[in-house]
Order: structure tokens, then C-alpha cells, then sequence
């Protein structure tokens, strides 16, 4: 646990150390911040269903940012190489990676609580249905990290790590689509890999079971595959 800590503790340092922590950070907001005022402005509704779902479209572009330089600038530098010689587990280097990039996206998060401040200034929005919303786009963001975190360990190259972890964040938010050119249980199946799909749930103040499950599961299988790969490097 110690260690896992102080991996944190180093990368978090290292994204506040550099301009990527601030630009992403900048773009994330001001992206929202638009969506959110066009939004209330045209439906004139204390509503966030709509901003949560702008909000996991957004991610898909700045999570892998976050993401691309993990594992992979590591390899591109040398550096993994001491740090599997170092007195670490594999999954501790995983999971602390993973808890910076997830420790920053929370704090991304937190300006965004404005948007439930001015909501309760100029209307009386659902307060469960904000917070269901929150939980969900959390699980989501958490799912785009393990797989920016996955990608960043198969490759140096941090441009390619982006680009594979937008497109297969991409094919897991648009594959519901794909769910009405099959009938039966490839439907059935197409619909419940969504991740778009889930996010309405939460969006709606439904907590399932299903989808918890499935949030859950993709995150813990990416992060045990990244944990598999860095585990080929210390044997090579």
C-alpha cells in the first residue's frame, strides 16, 4: 500500500509539474462550461442528465491526454526498467498510476460543482438524480483510465497510446448503435457493452445492479491486463 501511495504521489507531482495537468484541465472545463450554459439556456430546466451526458463525450478526448504518457514515457525513457528493478509489485505500479490519473480527474470534477450551485439558484433540480449522475460519469471516467492506462503499457509512442485508448473508448461509447442491426442475444449483448447505455441509467437516478457490474468489470479486467504487460517486461 505504501508504495502504491508514494507511485501516486510521484505522478501527481510529475502531471503539476508539467502543463499537461493545467491544459487538460483548461479544456475540460471550458468545454463543459459551454455545453452546460447552452443546455440550461435552451431547455430553460434544472436539469443535468444532458451535461453528464456532453460530459463522458468530452472525456473520451481528455482522459487519454491524462493517460498517454503513463507507462508509455516510462518505456520511452528507459525509467521502467528501474522501477521493476525496484522493491515494487506490478500492481502496485498499476493501481498507484491509476489512482493519480483518477485523483486528477476528480479534481477536474470539482469546479463542475458550480453548475449544481447556479442550478439550485435558479430552480430546484433533483438533488439524487445530480448525485446518481456523478457516480456514473466517476465509474465511467474510472473505465477511460484503466484503458488509457492499458494502451500506455503497450506502447512507447504516447500519440499512439492516445489515439488506440480514444478509439476503443470511442467503439464502447457508439457500439449501442450497432445493437439494432442484430436481433436476439449479439443485440442483446451489443447494447449491454455500451458504456453510453449505463451512463443513462445513472443519468436517470437508476443505480442497477448491471450496470455497476459492468463499470466495474471493465476497469479491474484493463488494469489486470496492463498489470499482465508490465509483468512480460520484468521477465524479458
Amino acid at each position: 500500500m505504501k508504495n502504491t501511495v508514494t507511485i501516486a504521489g510521484r505522478e501527481l507531482i510529475s502531471y503539476f509539474g508539467s502543463p499537461v495537468a493545467y491544459v487538460v484541465a483548461a479544456a475540460f472545463l471550458a468545454i463543459n462550461g459551454f455545453l452546460y450554459g447552452v443546455i440550461i439556456s435552451g431547455s430553460k430546466q434544472a436539469d443535468m442528465s444532458f451535461v453528464f451526458s456532453d460530459m463522458g463525450i468530452v472525456l473520451l478526448f481528455v482522459i487519454p491526454g491524462i493517460t498517454m504518457r503513463l507507462l508509455a514515457e516510462e518505456q520511452r525513457m528507459g525509467t521502467i526498467e528501474l522501477l521493476l528493478t525496484a522493491p515494487v509489485r506490478d500492481w502496485e505500479v498499476i493501481v498507484g498510476k491509476f489512482a493519480a490519473a483518477m485523483a486528477l480527474f476528480l479534481l477536474m470534477l470539482v469546479p463542475t460543482g458550480l453548475y449544481v450551485l447556479f442550478l439550485m439558484l435558479w430552480g430546484h433540480p433533483d438533488s439524487s438524480t445530480i448525485l446518481t449522475g456523478y457516480v456514473g460519469i466517476i465509474l465511467v471516467g474510472a473505465v477511460f483510465v484503466s484503458i488509457g492506462l492499458l494502451t500506455s503499457a503497450i506502447t512507447q509512442n504516447q500519440l499512439v497510446a492516445f489515439l488506440i485508448a480514444f478509439v476503443v473508448s470511442l467503439i464502447l461509447w457508439l457500439i449501442d448503435g450497432l445493437s439494432a442491426n442484430f436481433t436476439g442475444t449479439g443485440g442483446s449483448v451489443l447494447s449491454y457493452l455500451a458504456l453510453q447505455q449505463h451512463l443513462s441509467d445513472f443519468e436517470s437516478g437508476s443505480v442497477q445492479s448491471q450496470d455497476l457490474v459492468y463499470l466495474l468489470s471493465v476497469t479491474i479486467c484493463a488494469l489486470f491486463l496492463a498489470t499482465r504487460l508490465l509483468e512480460t517486461r520484468r521477465y524479458r
